[in-house]
Formats: structure tokens, sequence, C-alpha cells
């Protein structure tokens, strides 16, 4: 065994796989990353679960080959969440992961709303929210309905973490963080709601506290197995990695989507927002969206170009000129749409314009999908969080990042960090191992920001103006785009 020891933290994303090994101290010792493909079709968005298992075989190898397994004393696990594993007892997959993305389940999950009463949603889940296509109980009445072959050897309906955690331990439970939407108020499934679908309550996996142990697993060139932590999805490690731990914090968060979160304990229902159940004495509000790093390697593909170059041009425009209005909704919208059916829309092109007036309104439009999500966010939560601690792959543009903090006209503190959400599953594992007394004691020296950003006001006063015509353009184009939509 090593001289002290090492913490691992797995993150599954939308893109990638990240692993990383840290110390007790919460400084990086190695990182793995690996990106692996999501199958797309129009309404479809599937992975394969064994792409994911292969990266971390890969990572344990290099792991070994480091000499570091041996001092690892715990794994935490992370992963994007409605993405839904449908799967054998033995955990394997009956069907292609589907993922958060995908709304081939949206007429099913229309007609689980609809019969929801106010009163339920009031007792289920004290917020606005209801059953969208990513939602576990329209994903099983899709796959009851579509494919019921497929539906009657299903055992279990696990989320990535939670099966990337059977894979590891032979251990199949979850946590009732991760499962928002599906858990109400009181920590558990929503009985009254997965009763509507046939066969879906026999379905649902155990649900633990994150912070307690799952199973064991054994690392290639480790000598015994380590505790597996049951663990959190990403929004809720990412924000404990990026230093969000108390009322009034909020974050903001970059990937393929685009996640905004605030701590309050005020909720007032707000259309769009959700609210997750209080947990560790946190009531988080969080608006996700459907496309933000998403859009940017949409547009990379379209012009056969990599995000610096793109960046690169947006740079060198100058600060008036010819403006585009983007609205962001390649593959439908979250929040605080909610709307399936929505499509990525530019407006204002002209012939003056080229590839980089083009990257600016993507970029643009991006920033102001999260600015309408944190005025769900403000309306929800009572309070208007002035401080944003920011993290993921999404900030490292400088560009971009100058972009967002005049579009939201809030200061952004960036994580130097560049995994918060393997950091913070990490430092969760930590506390549940015994290896650290808390979250604020594993995290204390890790969270630091290396930048931060404020608005400056001529870019502001530009943002204000292509902002205050960004939801009017979504209602004007939202007829046209769902007749197109279902055309497809």
């Amino acid at each position: 065994m090593g001289d002290a020891p090492l913490l691992m933290g797995i993150d599954v994303g939308t893109t990638a796989v990240k692993v990383v090994v840290y110390d007790t101290d919460g400084r990086e010792r190695h990182r793995y990353a690996r990106a692996y493909p999501t199958a797309r079709n129009g309404a479809f968005s599937e992975q394969d679960p064994a792409d994911w298992m292969r990266c971390l075989s890969e990572a344990f190898d290099e792991i070994a080959k480091a000499g570091l397994a041996a001092a690892i004393e715990t794994i935490g696990v992370t992963s994007q969440v409605n993405t839904h594993v449908f799967c054998a007892a033995d955990g394997t997959p009956v069907h292609p992961a589907i993922t958060w993305a995908d709304t081939r389940a949206r007429i099913a999950a229309s007609s689980l709303d609809a019969g929801i009463t106010e009163a339920e949603r009031a007792s289920w889940w004290g917020a606005a929210m209801g059953v969208d296509a990513s939602h576990m109980a329209a994903r099983m009445e899709w796959m009851a309905e579509a494919r019921p072959d497929l539906w009657a050897a299903t055992a279990q309906v696990l989320l990535p973490k939670d099966w990337v955690i059977g894979q590891l331990s032979g251990v199949h439970v979850s946590d009732p963080v991760s499962q928002i939407g599906a858990v109400g108020q009181n920590g558990a499934f929503i009985a009254d709601l997965f009763a509507r679908v046939d066969g879906a309550a026999g379905r649902l996996p155990e649900l633990r506290d994150p912070v307690t142990v799952a199973g064991h697993a054994k690392l290639p060139g480790a000598d015994r197995a380590v505790p597996v932590a049951t663990g959190l999805m990403d929004a809720w490690a990412s924000m404990f990695g990026v230093g969000v731990r108390a009322e009034g914090d909020a974050m903001y968060l970059s990937g393929t989507s685009e996640i905004p979160g605030v701590i309050s304990a005020t909720v007032n229902p707000a259309e769009g927002a959700l609210v997750f159940p209080p947990h560790m004495g946190l009531t988080l509000h969080a608006a996700p969206t459907q496309s933000g790093g998403a859009s940017l390697a949409w547009l990379c593909g379209l012009f056969d170009t990599r995000p610096e170059v793109l960046m690169a041009e947006v740079a060198a425009l100058p600060a008036r000129g010819a403006n585009a209005l983007f609205l962001p909704h390649l593959s439908g919208e979250r929040a605080p749409l909610w709307d399936a059916s929505a499509r990525g829309t530019f407006l204002g092109l002209d012939n003056s314009m080229g590839r980089a007036e083009i990257a600016r309104a993507v970029l643009e439009g991006v920033a102001m999908s999260v600015r309408l999500a944190f005025a769900a966010l403000d309306a929800s939560s009572g309070m208007r969080a002035e401080v944003l601690n920011c993290g993921g792959g999404g900030f490292v543009s400088e560009t971009w990042n100058r972009i967002r903090v005049d579009v939201l006209g809030r200061e952004l503190r960036r994580l130097a960090v560049r995994d918060p959400g393997a950091l913070g599953a990490a430092a969760l594992a930590a506390v549940a191992a015994g290896l650290q007394p808390s979250l604020d004691t594993a995290l204390a020296e890790a969270v630091r920001f290396d930048q931060t950003y404020t608005p400056e006001p001529e870019a502001q006063d530009r943002a204000e103006a292509l902002y205050a015509l960004y939801r009017p353009a979504y209602e004007a184009a939202r007829a046209t785009n769902h007749a197109l939509a279902a055309m497809g």
C-alpha cells in the first residue's frame, strides 16, 4: 500500500467517462478521460453501457500501471441522470441505455402528466413539476408499449451510476436524490404515479442514502476489495465539487447541457424549475437545459472545425455589428420550457454574416437559455444569486465565459479543478468510507477558483437587447417548429 490513502472519483458523463484519483486533500494524482459514442436518430438518443465499462477497464489498467491501485481506499461514482438502463436481474442490459436527451417517450409522458392533479403535484413534489419525456415512468410506459418483449425481460431500471456500481460490486441500488421527479418529498418512489404503469413498481431499485457504502469492488493491481459509495447524480456531485454547500449558494455547470442551480429553503411553485426534496439540509432548485456544449459540438461538426478555432474567430469580431439570434433547441428543450418538440432556430441572418457571426449567435443563444433558466430559479427560490460558482468543460473558453457573464449579468467564479463531478463523487466516497468526517473537510483544500468574471457595461447593453428578443422568438417560432417536428 502507498504511503497515504487515495480516493477514486468516477463520472459517467453524457459524452465521456472521467476517472480521477485524488489524495485525501483533494489533490489530483491521476486523470483518465475518454469519449464514447451516442447513437442519435431524430428523437432517439442511445448509448451502449458496455462502452462505459470499456472506458473504466482502460482507466483501471492505467491506474494499476501507475502503481496507485493498491493505495485506493474508496470509490465514488456519479453520472448523467434521466438516462435509463433497462436490464435483467443480473444487470445485463436488454436494450441500449436511453439517454436524458431522448424524447421518444413524449407521448407517454404527456398522457401520464395530463392525469396528475394539481393536488397530487403539490403532495408529491411541492413544486410545479411533472412528467416529461425523460421521466422514468414515461420511459417504462413507452417500453411496455413499444417493446413488450424487452419490458417482460426487464427486472429493473437503473441510472448509469447505479448500473456501473452494480457491475463493480454486484449490488444494484440507487439514491433518492438522483431519482429526481420519480421520488416524492418523503424520499420514496411515488407509489401512486408508478401504479399507473403496469409492472413499474416491481422494477424500481432499492433506495439508500448517498453517503453510505453500496458494496465493495476489487481493482486490478490491488489485493483487496474497497468500499463503493451509493453516491449522487452529476448535478449534486458537481455542486459539491464547485463549493456549493450552504443556503444562498448558486452554481452554473456547463457540459453537454447547462445546469444552473440555487440552494434555498424557500420554495415558491414556479413554472419550469425543478425542486429536489431536501437532503443533507439542502434544498436544491435546478433548471437543466437540453443543449449547451452539444450546440457547440453540432456547429463544429457542421463546419468541420474545432471549438478553439471558432472561439478565436468570435473573439476577433467587432463588439457591434451584424446580429443574429439562435434558439439552442436542437433536440427539444428542458428547463424552463419543457418542450420536447422545440427546435433549433436562427433568426436575423443576412448575407453579410459568416461562420464567426453564426458561432457567436450559438454561444449567445446558449447563454440566453441559461439566463431564462435562472429567471425560473429566481422565482422558485425567492432570491437572486449574484455570484455563481462555475465548473465543467464548457468553461474552458475565455471568449464564451465573457459572453456568459455579460448575458447573465452576474459574477462568475470558475473552479480551478477540471472535473467537479469526479471530485464531488470522491469526496462523498471518502465520507461514506469514514476517511473524512464531512464533505466540508473532504473538500476544504480541493475547491478553489482560478478566475472571476464580471459583466462589462457596454457588452451587457447589447446582451440585454438580444435577450429581450429571446423568449418572444421562441413563442413566435413554436407552432412552426412543432409542425416540423411532427413531420419527422
